[in-house]
């Protein structure tokens, strides 16, 4: 049996015991999961999938009780955010069904090489072994994070947030049973019970039982895990994405681009917040960008060679360089060519996804070795950086780290490598 505790969560003590239980089960529903075979998982994922549309009247009434909760408390966003439907429910299902049908990456042989020595010497790949997840206002997380924690035979303790508490146990029971259907611990998927912000603080110490801390959610938690994490962190903290539309870019492509990189969504971590045009087709490409992008609804701030170009442009600020708007509005600053744009990206940017445009392969190629973050493209959206789009399927999220993961952490990115070493009665 999962650890439970009583909605009433009591004091700090209780809920440093009761999540002192949660980390000593995942650990040891770690060590099967990492010996299950891939069929066994994909059994689970299945009837993950299998359980969830059997039981979407029972979810559907959770999700009523947050709801309900939250009215008056959260703003607009949020609720839709926390709102689960029936096709919503639907899409859960399916995918858990989809990561089903990914490849699995654990016991994969690479770089098996023979040495001098007549030893073959190889790397393996493995689980990481405990997950915690970290997350606010959406349940769907529940399904994605708890399917991607399994396929790569990881155990994971889901710690979701209060807005969508009833949800989550939901979601987590429906886990747990499917879980216990095909004969894998149920262990393997814990959703904290409390909603108390101790909880939070002890998972982030709990280097004994959890061996990375995933956060998903606004910029305030992930500063809070980030700065109180005893634990390896997975995260990106902003997404100040640029497009750089350089004196060789194809107007054509310039415009699409400009336009689907920041109105295609809004609100999302690889959206273009800074557009920088090379002062020598400024006047040439800035006016149809602009021009779209105020019919729109976009607000532009721009500098103050920009604002000579687009009148209607408001001033931008030296705040509004280093800004992740999430929202309609866009930085636009006119440089003077390639080297100073690169250092407006590495001064003021976040290593999350940047995009040149130009039909100039030397500066193409300058720009994807010199520009240090998780993502960089070549006449392409921004809106590109993501794990389907890449093809790793469904992402637990974004890195901007450079250990262990960088870009969208898929499967891969939640195992690990160890040396493996092959011998016939090799003695050194």
């Amino acid at each position: 049996m999962s650890a439970r505790m009583s909605r009433d969560s009591g004091p700090a003590s209780k809920i440093a015991v009761y999540m002192r239980g949660v980390g000593q089960q995942a650990r040891q529903a770690a060590r099967r999961m990492a010996a299950a075979e891939a069929g066994d998982k994909n059994a689970a994922l299945f009837a993950i999938a299998e359980t969830i549309e059997q039981s979407r009247d029972a979810l559907l009434a959770a999700n009523a009780r947050d709801l309900k909760a939250g009215e008056g408390k959260l703003d607009a966003a949020l609720m839709d955010r926390l709102e689960l439907t029936r096709e919503r429910i639907d899409a859960m299902a399916e995918g858990a069904r989809q990561i089903a049908g990914l490849p699995d990456p654990v016991g994969a042989i690479t770089d098996l090489d023979y040495r001098a020595s007549g030893i073959q010497v190889g790397r393996m790949r493995v689980p990481l072994g405990v997950i915690g997840i970290i997350y606010e206002s959406r349940p769907n997380v529940t399904v994605d994070a708890a399917a991607l924690c399994l396929k790569a035979g990881n155990a994971a303790i889901l710690r979701g947030g209060s807005e969508a508490r009833e949800s989550n146990l939901a979601i987590g029971e429906c886990v747990e049973k499917a879980l216990s259907a095909v004969g894998l611990p149920r262990e393997a998927v814990q959703v904290v019970e409390t909603t108390d912000r101790e909880a939070v603080g002890e998972m982030l110490t709990m280097d004994r039982y959890i061996d990375v801390i995933v956060p998903r959610g606004g910029k305030g938690l992930i500063e809070f895990v980030s700065e109180n994490a005893r634990i390896p962190v997975i995260k990106h903290l902003d997404g100040v994405c640029h497009v750089f539309i350089d004196a060789d870019a194809d107007e054509e492509k310039a415009i699409a681009i400009a336009v689907n990189a920041k109105t295609q969504r809004l609100g999302t971590c690889n959206t273009m917040e800074t557009l920088l045009v090379d002062k020598r087709v400024a006047e040439r490409m800035l006016p149809p960008i602009a021009g779209t992008l105020r019919q729109a609804g976009i607000e532009l701030r721009g500098c103050e060679k920009t604002r000579r170009i687009v009148d209607f442009a408001e001033t931008a600020s030296d705040s509004d360089w280093a800004e992740e708007y999430l929202g309609p509005i866009l930085a636009i600053r006119v440089v003077d060519g390639l080297d100073e744009a690169i250092e407006h990206i590495e001064t003021f940017g976040s290593h999350h996804t940047d995009s040149i445009v130009t039909e100039n392969f030397s500066r193409a190629r300058r720009f994807m070795r010199e520009v240090d973050s998780s993502s960089v493209m070549v006449n392409a959206s921004t809106r590109f950086a993501d794990g389907f789009e890449y093809g790793l399927g469904a992402e637990i999220g974004i890195s901007t780290d450079k250990l262990h993961a960088r870009g969208p952490v898929g499967l891969e990115g939640l195992t690990s490598v160890k040396y493996i070493v092959l011998g016939d009665g090799h003695t050194r």
